[in-house]
């Protein structure tokens, strides 16, 4: 008579969530970088150096270019590909000086009156001592602040990680796009299950609360457009995801040309003012 041997109950491990599956696609390190972008959609890219006040941040650059034969401005975060690259970039977590540097090609753009274009990709502003001594706060809100008013057409492209303040400061546009497998949010999930949870392995479920994928936060009316990318992400056909950006940001920046200097600011405060707006109904 056969022995009955206990049976050991095995729990199916849970299901990734949605929310991290597309994290991890948008920290994948062959995804294209905004310097990737700024070479296959721009052409004669001349970079503009420095702050005038303190130092060239390597984590940031910016510099004026043509976009379909039409003289324009282009920003970005970079963030390297080498061990070593990184480091010196900080990992495309830009110091004040960088944001700084940002702020002055766009008035110098403004004054030419050429459109800005800008590029995401960084998981937040550089959080170091020195940052902070040289008034990283306060280089951010300047930039929100001169964002607001520029007089000229501005359109920003998240194309992997758009974090925090760091995002912001370079996001403050009539159109602000993002790709499909992007993320856009005000901490990242590690940060935030640190600080919900005291516990960071929790990541998943802080990526899934923070509802920070390009489709949720196009719901939440702070991103205008959502660019699908290829099969895979944009780092499986790198050459057709350029494609695909570079046809919205021509559609786009066509349609804010239509408008008048005035209608433009009026309708970038507008847009500003009512995200975020909540209603309880009795």
């Amino acid at each position: 008579m056969a022995e009955n041997i206990p049976q050991k109950s095995v729990t199916a491990p849970a299901p990734t969530p949605e929310a991290w599956i597309k994290t991890e696609l948008a920290r994948h390190p062959q995804r294209p970088y905004p310097m990737d972008y700024i070479e296959a959609l721009f052409t004669d890219f001349s970079e503009i150096h420095g702050d005038r006040q303190f130092a060239d941040d390597a984590a940031m650059t910016a510099g004026m270019a043509y976009f379909h034969g039409e003289p324009v401005l282009v920003v970005g975060n970079l963030k390297g590909r080498s061990l070593k690259e990184r480091v010196a970039r900080k990992f495309g977590q830009p110091d004040p000086e960088g944001y700084r540097k940002a702020l002055r090609a766009m008035k110098i753009a403004e004054k030419f009156g050429r459109p800005v274009f800008t590029f995401i990709d960084l998981a937040g502003a550089n959080p170091g001592l020195g940052a902070e001594e040289r008034g990283q706060g306060e280089a951010i809100a300047r930039n929100l602040l001169e964002m607001s008013r520029l007089r000229v057409p501005t359109i920003a492209t998240i194309t992997g990680e758009g974090g925090s303040g760091g995002a912001l400061a370079l996001a403050v546009t009539d159109r602000v796009l993002m790709l499909e497998n992007a993320i856009y949010s005000v901490i990242s999930p590690e940060g935030c299950a640190s600080i919900t949870w005291k516990d960071a392995s929790k990541k998943q479920l802080a990526a899934a609360a923070l509802r920070y994928t390009a489709d949720d936060v196009q719901r939440l009316g702070c991103v205008d457009d959502v660019i699908r990318e290829p099969e895979g992400g944009t780092q499986m056909d790198p050459a057709y995801a350029m494609e695909l950006v570079n046809e919205r940001l021509e559609r786009h920046l066509n349609d804010l040309k239509r408008l008048s200097i005035d209608d433009l600011l009026a309708a970038r405060y507008a847009k500003f003012r009512n995200i975020a707006q909540f209603y309880t109904m009795a």
